[in-house]
């Protein structure tokens, strides 16, 4: 069986998306799975990128992956290495897919983007040159957030997914002029999707990070559609704590999403 291994280079947002739901969707399908995380905390591309320049171990390097790989019992293995730097584990390791992501206060803020996305595109490419590059799309404070950087958006989430959309179409231009071929990962969608359902504007469990219940569900589930290329609604797994209904309708909004791939 192929095994799929995703470096991240996120920060708490990734972590959200896929360090706890992830594995276990994979693992009901048999599929094997490992996952790279390379977190450090409200990261924006312009600190990834200093970190890059000065090659500084910055990142917390947490790796997830199917219990069977390790023939252990617990029903996901989540391992925090030694902290590592973007260049040693770009080096490192063979990845299929590698994903790149803006901080969550800087989603929306075009001027925030460049030069740094590019630098960063073009050393994921010279150190994994047949790694599917992927883009993170970041999700929009709950209504009634009370982030320090809400007020950029006039403490409007309407204003902020409009802008973190606009950004988005703003990265796949930038890789379409350099002949890059990128995957959006639409988790910011997706969860925009469940707040038009009777979830309401509950997938947030601090106003910006995702819950652990069905939150941060969503996002894996837009996750494992794109890497794996099956229909998350036909899985069965769900977090222990999650009703069926819950299950249903963060599946259809991650499904709706990554089959629209592109915002409007």
């Amino acid at each position: 069986m192929m095994l799929i291994r995703i470096l991240c280079i996120g920060n708490s947002f990734s972590w959200d998306a896929v360090e706890q739901e992830l594995v276990p969707l994979c693992d009901a399908k048999n599929i094997e799975i490992e996952v790279h995380n390379l977190y450090y905390g409200g990261c924006s591309l312009a600190q990834h990128a200093e970190f890059l320049l000065k090659d500084t171990a910055a990142y917390s390097h947490r790796v997830c992956t199917n219990p069977q790989i390790l023939k252990s019992s617990n029903p996901q293995i989540r391992e925090i290495r030694d902290t590592i730097s973007l260049r040693k584990a770009l080096k490192d390791g063979k990845y299929d897919y590698i994903s790149l992501q803006q901080a969550s206060h800087d989603s929306g803020i075009k001027s925030s983007y460049e030069p740094w996305l590019s630098m960063l595109i073009d050393t994921v490419r010279a150190y994994q040159p047949e790694a599917q590059l992927c883009w993170m799309q970041t999700w929009a404070y709950s209504q009634d957030a009370k982030h320090p950087a809400y007020p950029l958006y006039h403490n409007n989430q309407q204003e902020m997914w409009d802008s973190i959309q606009a950004c988005t179409r703003y990265v796949q231009q930038k890789c379409q002029m350099s002949n890059v071929n990128c995957q959006i990962i639409p988790c910011g969608l997706a969860v925009q999707n469940a707040r038009q359902t009777k979830l309401g504007d509950t997938l947030c469990r601090d106003g910006y990070h995702l819950n652990y219940i069905y939150g941060r569900y969503t996002a894996a589930c837009v996750w494992y559609e794109i890497v794996t290329g099956k229909d998350v609604r036909k899985n069965r797994y769900m977090n222990p704590q999650m009703t069926k209904t819950q299950r249903k309708l963060t599946q259809k909004a991650a499904h709706n999403a990554t089959k629209k791939r592109c915002p409007i």
